[in-house]
């Protein structure tokens, strides 16, 4: 898949300090451009309805109005990525379709993966196949003595086990010797999330998340409590409806 040769980005931070770090990260990532730094969302309006940005680094606690309220009110779709002291704001973030969600201070490491994901959705938005798999549609492992093929659509969850995986599917469970990074490397990364150390679910497969758990038919699976933010970030995006 051809990846976008840049994103056009502006910061909008009422922190001068922020507004330098973000600067500073952004100049290390090579499809960023920064086009411009704010330090309220109503000085960047004007160069936001020129239509030529495609990402917004956006604080949340600002005077005169909040980030949350300006994402609220600008009805252009366009991509944000929230910079924030404060974690309480997180699932309204996400539910304003948020990019990613990122609490001050925050790392270079953990910015780069959220700007990977913004260039991830511009190109599938650019591609017209938004969380299309390059991969085929199913592979094969060896468990009981034979080849046995397993369709990605019939697996439910994958338990690791030290030296073997539990691969879970609607009608079996199959026992093979493979590592867990190996397996987890193989599989789509749009239909399958890692949300434990020993577990990766199929999204699409997910009926209800209760606490510090996911559950899958009978199956009560845990998320791990440092994955949290970013599990329920992929399982819930665009897909969360309220009122």
């Amino acid at each position: 898949m051809k990846l976008l040769p840049m994103l056009k980005c502006i910061i909008i931070d009422d922190e001068p300090i922020a507004r330098k770090g973000l600067r500073e990260y952004i100049q290390e990532v090579d499809f960023l451009q920064l086009a411009g730094e704010f330090d309220n969302p109503i000085k960047a309006s004007e160069v936001l309805l020129e239509g030529n940005i495609d990402l917004i680094f956006l604080d949340i606690q600002m005077p005169r109005m909040t980030g949350l309220d300006f994402l609220k009110s600008w009805k252009a779709p366009i991509m944000v990525i929230f910079t924030t002291a404060y974690p309480q704001f997180a699932v309204e973030g996400f539910e304003l379709s948020a990019i990613d969600y990122l609490v001050k201070p925050f790392s270079f490491e953990r910015f780069w993966k959220a700007v990977l994901k913004a260039r991830a959705q511009a190109n599938s938005q650019t591609q017209g196949q938004p969380g299309k798999s390059e991969t085929s549609e199913y592979f094969f492992i060896k468990a009981d003595n034979k080849l046995i093929k397993i369709n990605y659509d019939d697996i439910l969850y994958i338990e690791g086990m030290q030296n073997y995986v539990s691969v879970h599917t609607r009608d079996k469970k199959y026992i093979t010797y493979l590592t867990f990074k190996s397996i987890e490397e193989h599989l789509p990364s749009a239909g399958f999330i890692k949300i434990h150390k020993s577990y990766i679910v199929s999204i699409g497969k997910i009926d209800s998340i209760e606490g510090n758990f996911v559950r899958i038919g009978t199956h009560e699976l845990p998320i791990s409590r440092s994955s949290k933010e970013e599990v329920l970030e992929k399982i819930l995006q665009n897909k969360y409806l309220k009122r």
